[in-house]
């Protein structure tokens, strides 16, 4: 969609703003947080007009976590990011993406936070309602897509980790806040949040059970991807959906995170998390992955998936290296042609072509 949205006298039902007609592309819904699922976003919103992202939420620094404390509402942050990415690529999508990401630089109380997060808590206060709020907020940005908190309540996350002590390095340790867990030293064992039983938002839930696809990933792994499988609903909607799902490995190890990282220990700590939950397909960058062999075996055996290898990594000056030097940020175009070719290739619940 090009041009302003029309004003609509009502938001609570969602219009998706894609170019394509109903019924001719996939329903898809991408889970994750921060600027892994942006990634995912800025390339499905290239090949679908039916798509969905749930978004964690258990950020708890910055400006998201200064107004979760002071209001006492979830984190806007990651949600923020999301309706950012959805944004269309002509001058009104661009123009509203910027504004929203715009970070307030002073040296009073209004430091350092984004509008987006200003205008998106606004919204909560003023309606009442978390989904409204976001789907009148997308209404306005033209964005291609709808979002959707995974949690009706901002969730804290803890991890047990080994060798956050280093004077104890064979010790586990209990690290608090999302954070401090996605820069903590030490290696981390597993995570869980608290409340330990979220609730889950009902329209999250029903778009995973009504979706053809399900994406999870690529994103920061025990902050922003696992933590949608602690959320019991959303697990059990994950497990039983007739959707097909992919799993999107990361470019690179995250330094503290997942420092040291195989493609591997990726798929063996969420298959410890969720030994339940399966996929179809898992996408890796064919630069990411020095084991082919092994990567495939563990898919099998931890996901019961096949791999598909593709070029999806930025190159020249679009690519952000990690300290090691391996890019780290997705091409939209890449990463969306590697996903419409899965989508292509893998089968599909509906005739959206």
């Amino acid at each position: 969609m090009t041009g302003r949205t029309p004003r609509l006298r009502r938001v609570r039902r969602f219009v998706p703003s894609g170019r394509a007609t109903k019924g001719a592309t996939p329903k898809v819904v991408a889970l994750g947080g921060g600027m892994g699922l942006s990634a995912s976003l800025a390339a499905l919103r290239r090949i679908t007009g039916d798509l969905t992202a749930v978004v964690t939420v258990a950020d708890d620094g910055g400006s998201s976590g200064r107004l979760r404390d002071e209001l006492g509402v979830l984190p806007p942050g990651d949600l923020r990011k999301a309706l950012a990415a959805l944004c269309g690529d002509d001058d009104w999508g661009q123009t509203w993406a910027r504004v929203i990401q715009h970070r307030f630089q002073s040296e009073g109380e209004l430091h350092d936070h984004a509008v987006g997060n200003l205008l998106i808590v606004a919204l909560w206060e003023q309606l009442g309602d978390h989904v409204q709020a976001l789907d009148l907020v997308g209404k306005l940005l033209g964005a291609h897509g709808r979002v959707l908190p995974m949690s009706a309540v901002p969730l804290e996350l803890q991890a047990q980790v080994r060798g956050h002590d280093p004077d104890h390095p064979d010790d586990l340790s209990t690290v608090r806040g999302q954070a401090t867990v996605a820069l903590t030293r030490g290696e981390v064992q597993s995570v869980h949040v608290v409340p330990e039983d979220p609730p889950a938002v009902p329209e999250a839930v029903a778009a995973v059970r009504d979706a053809d696809w399900v994406v999870l990933g690529p994103g920061s792994w025990f902050s922003s991807v696992i933590p949608h499988l602690l959320v019991p609903e959303l697990r059990q909607a994950l497990e039983e959906t007739k959707a097909r799902k992919v799993l999107s490995l990361n470019l690179a190890p995250q330094p503290g995170e997942t420092d040291g990282f195989s493609p591997q220990r990726h798929l063996e700590v969420l298959a410890r998390h969720a030994p339940k939950l399966a996929f179809d397909v898992v996408l890796a960058d064919k630069a990411a992955v020095p084991d082919i062999d092994g990567l495939t075996v563990a898919a099998k055996q931890l996901v019961g998936s096949e791999v598909e290898l593709a070029a999806v990594a930025a190159q020249g000056d679009d690519a952000r290296s990690t300290a090691g030097g391996a890019p780290d940020r997705h091409d939209p175009e890449l990463l969306a042609a590697a996903y419409d070719r899965i989508f292509r290739m893998h089968g599909r619940i509906g005739p959206w072509r």
